[in-house]
């Protein structure tokens, strides 16, 4: 088995961002299944939720998250569901952090959320 450490920016992950409940939730253009079937349907509370959102805003390193490749060339998200999920969710405008929903927050604000390179392990 190959592990390869790839950057993955917020914008990319958040990108098409879909969530159907029982029929799955995806993210990475369609290409990453967030909740495969042998993951718990476990959110956050809004407390851990947002102390995503604190890490990603002020630009501290969120901890590795791990993907597995598909045969298919797609990915499925091994550990890190929970922090995918938050961010994918705030860039959607789920919820509010600090009282300002994401589509609420300066240009320049935004931009460095979107920015904001996450660490994986496919």
């Amino acid at each position: 088995m190959k592990i390869e450490p790839r950057e993955i920016s917020v914008r990319d992950l958040a990108n098409g961002y879909e969530d159907n409940e029982e029929g799955g939730v995806f993210g990475y253009d369609g290409k990453l299944d967030i909740r495969p079937p042998y993951q718990r349907e476990f959110i956050y509370k809004d407390k851990q939720r947002d102390a995503v959102i604190n890490t990603v805003t002020k630009d501290y390193p969120l901890n590795v998250m791990y993907w597995a490749v598909q045969e298919n060339g797609n990915f499925e998200v091994i550990d890190g569901q929970q922090r995918t999920i938050s961010i994918c969710q705030y860039v959607n405008g789920d919820f509010a952090f600090n009282n300002r929903y994401f589509h609420n927050l300066k240009s320049d604000e935004q931009e460095q959320i979107l920015s904001y390179k996450l660490m994986v392990y496919l």
